[in-house]
């Protein structure tokens, strides 16, 4: 990782200019500096989960410039299959910000003016967070979580703590694992999660304590949001009868899984991949109406300048990072 210097872009046709200032650093970021992350080229400049102020704009009906915005990240094309079907959040020749292409650990960013969201009366702090609670709300609509339906979230991680407020707010009884001992109390003070599981060396036999939560039905909605190809794998023998599991987190190998067991559930397997600006919307109302509160997931603060020496530490499991957000306007 490495500072330098380069020049400010230029106003395009279709694109709006952002002063950036506040980042949120997720997985995807943290994976990617380790090498760990599908989809990366390097060198990278690192950040998608963005809020700034316009400065300049062009083809954006109901924008002004000066109004602090946040972005969906998700660049996409308009005329794949994807996007005329109302998907673009996978559309066929996405460009996400800080992966497919550079992103926002900049002073100024350029980005497609149909990317802005209006910032609906957040903090600049809560706009930076809408991203990854939008990836929570899309996984949870995908699984259609219903009122009173166990739900097991893998992965108490930002974009886990995202589904889950999101399968909280739908009704769904939700059961967090993780390996994490002090994630798994920060879901349980923070989000109200009365039900925790410790995996690992440590841990609890997520089978039986499971049937125990669910009085033996098992849970009938799970979402992966590790990442971690063992933790995938062990998930399916987890699921209830007729349950749908959802893969949000991401990793480079293939899955493989039993035939018969899956088939006799009659189960649904489906990815869930960003966010849709109706997700984004409905994130910033849920927090404009206190619903969520994104500020108790930021756990570490850091002016831009200090992001090199920072960074490689917020790997480390023992450092308690949920969320570090770099403000930019603090280059010191």
């Amino acid at each position: 990782m490495e500072y330098r210097e380069m020049n400010a872009p230029l106003a395009q046709q279709g694109q709006a200019i952002l002063k950036v200032r506040r980042i949120g650093i997720c997985g995807t970021d943290l994976h990617a500096y380790e090498g760990t992350q599908p989809y990366f080229e390097y060198p990278r400049i690192l950040g998608h989960e963005l809020a700034g102020d316009i400065v300049d704009l062009d083809g954006a009906p109901g924008f002004m410039p000066g109004e602090t915005v946040t972005v969906i990240p998700y660049f996409h094309c308009g005329h794949c299959i994807a996007c005329r079907s109302g998907k673009p959040n996978c559309c066929v020749n996405i460009k996400v910000c800080g992966v497919h292409i550079d992103g926002g650990m900049v002073d100024y960013l350029s980005v497609p003016s149909s990317s802005l969201v209006h910032g609906g009366g957040l903090t600049i702090d809560e706009l930076a967070l809408v991203e990854p609670l939008a990836i929570g709300a899309h996984a949870v609509a995908r699984a259609g979580v219903g009122e009173g339906e166990f739900v097991l979230v893998a992965g108490a991680g930002p974009i886990g703590l995202g589904i889950m407020a999101s399968a909280r707010i739908a009704g769904g009884e939700v059961i967090a694992l993780d390996t994490n001992a002090d994630r798994l109390a920060f879901c349980r003070d923070h989000l109200d999660i009365l039900h925790t599981i410790q995996v690992g060396t440590a841990g609890e036999p997520v089978k039986a304590r499971l049937a125990e939560i669910t009085r033996g039905d098992m849970p009938s909605v799970i979402f992966d949001a590790t990442g971690n190809l063992r933790a995938i794998r062990d998930a399916f023998s987890w699921l209830a009868h007729g349950g749908r599991y959802v893969l949000v987190g991401l990793q480079k190998e293939e899955i493989a899984f039993s035939h018969p067991e899956f088939h006799k559930r009659e189960a649904t397997l489906m990815s869930s991949r960003n966010a849709t600006r109706a997700d984004f919307e409905g994130v910033i109302g849920l927090i404009g109406r206190k619903e969520i509160d994104p500020a108790a997931f930021v756990t570490h603060r850091v002016p831009f300048g200090k992001v090199k020496r920072d960074f490689p530490g917020w790997l480390d499991p023992s450092a308690g990072v949920i969320k570090a957000m770099i403000n930019m306007e603090d280059a010191s």
